[in-house]
């Protein structure tokens, strides 16, 4: 039995019925994370009812993250049981848009009259992008940055807040010998390997191009090299994002890397501490770039009434543009990618939360969050999880053989 959360307004609908003015479409829905996007969506289905109390909404059970969100809908395509809308990661999409899984949003594009005015960031409409089609639109976009617990860093005498890996392992030293057990948490078990592919394209080099996987490279021992580094500098703990969250927000966590997504939650559950976030470190300076996180907005209905699928596209466009976008900014951290709400709805709102524009100033270092090739990308992404995990607990000391061991692994998944 599928299960439903509905922030459906339905007085308003109720009252539209009897008038007789409108009847009713339902459209289903389905998005990841509920600690992050559930107070959003709360915000935005409110105004989306206002606007056009003649949909209903309905939203499917929330995915766990990005690669259950893939699982699910690929499973669902299967069943014959797909939502109208599904919010997939954007290293995700390929795989329903290769599977004919994603209907292209090009037609309904080219019905709007000033769809090119409505501030869709030409950069990040690129990454929903494929054959020169649009097949999602971008929801919410991140990027990695630095959460600091200031009162821990200032009683380890850190004004300064570090700008290089090598920095941090030297905070750590400091922090540690000012008696603070847990001076970093650093996301490696972020979804889709996003912090091993930072630190690829913080020395420019892409973790995968095509079909060739990159994982042999010099620049990816070195991103294996610099996580040895932190995990050992800084004795960190084996813990869930969640658990790393409630002790950052405790005050037990002084460095906490993760993804500017979270920061909303961070401000709301946060004990009595200054926090404040910094751009997120590079090798020897800043990073030549960083992989967008975030996720993208897509048509999967199986439906054929043009009603129902015009009434997806309705709610698929509100909430990636103008008010939707904003309330993506108000109660996350993720930045719209919207210049309407960027620059018109939002125009003070930065200024006033500093902490959230902190990405803001790393978009000139976005570069794309990649897919693994074939059938078996999900696979792929374990592999790498895996050997992580296993530097993380100290079963890894020499990166070269694990590196080595890598290799081997994802060239046995690698398409023939």
């Amino acid at each position: 039995m599928k299960q439903f959360i509905s922030f459906t307004n339905k007085a308003l609908l109720t009252s539209a019925l009897l008038a007789g003015s409108v009847q009713a479409v339902e459209i289903e829905v389905a998005y990841p994370y509920s600690h992050l996007f559930d107070v959003t969506f709360e915000k935005i289905v409110g105004e989306f009812n206002k606007q056009h109390p003649d949909i209903t909404v309905n939203f499917r059970a929330v995915y766990e993250n990005y690669e259950d969100a893939n699982n699910t809908i690929l499973r669902e395509s299967v069943a014959g049981d797909l939502p109208d809308v599904t919010m997939q990661g954007l290293n995700r999409q390929a795989s329903l848009v290769d599977k004919g899984i994603a209907k292209s949003l090009e037609p309904f594009i080219a019905k709007e009259a000033d769809f090119a005015k409505d501030g869709y960031h030409e950069a990040m409409l690129n990454l929903s992008k494929f054959d020169d089609e649009v097949y999602g639109l971008p929801f919410s976009i991140s990027l990695p940055v630095g959460v600091y617990n200031m009162d821990l860093m200032r009683k380890a005498g850190i004004e300064k807040l570090p700008e290089t890996w090598e920095e941090v392992s030297s905070a750590c030293g400091k922090l540690k010998e000012a008696g603070i057990k847990n001076p970093l948490f650093w996301g490696w078990n972020i979804t889709g390997n996003w912090f091993a592919q930072a630190l690829m394209w913080s020395q420019d080099k892409p973790i995968v191009e095509g079909n060739a996987m990159h994982l042999d490279s010099p620049e990816a021992l070195v991103a294996l090299e610099t996580m040895k580094s932190l995990f050992r500098d800084c004795d960190m703990a084996n813990l869930s994002f969640k658990d790393a969250m409630s002790s950052y927000s405790a005050g037990e966590v002084a460095m906490l890397y993760w993804s500017t997504s979270a920061l909303g939650a961070f401000e709301r559950n946060k004990g009595d501490f200054e926090m404040k976030t910094s751009e997120f470190p590079g090798l020897s300076g800043k990073p030549m770039g960083l992989p967008a996180g975030g996720n993208a907005a897509m048509l999967v209905s199986s439906s054929e009434d043009p009603e129902q699928l015009d009434a997806a596209w309705t709610f698929l466009k509100f909430i990636t543009s103008g008010i939707g976008a904003a309330a993506v900014a108000e109660t996350t951290g993720y930045m719209p990618p919207n210049k309407a709400a960027n620059e018109i709805i939002l125009a003070d709102f930065y200024k006033n939360n500093p902490n959230k524009e902190t990405a803001v100033r790393q978009l000139p270092l976005l570069r794309d969050w990649l897919a693994y090739p074939g059938d078996n990308g999900l696979a792929i992404t374990q592999v790498i999880y895996d050997a992580i995990e296993g530097i993380v607990v100290g079963d890894y000391d020499d990166m070269t053989a694990l590196q080595e061991e890598i290799v081997e692994e994802v060239t046995d998944l690698l398409p023939k």
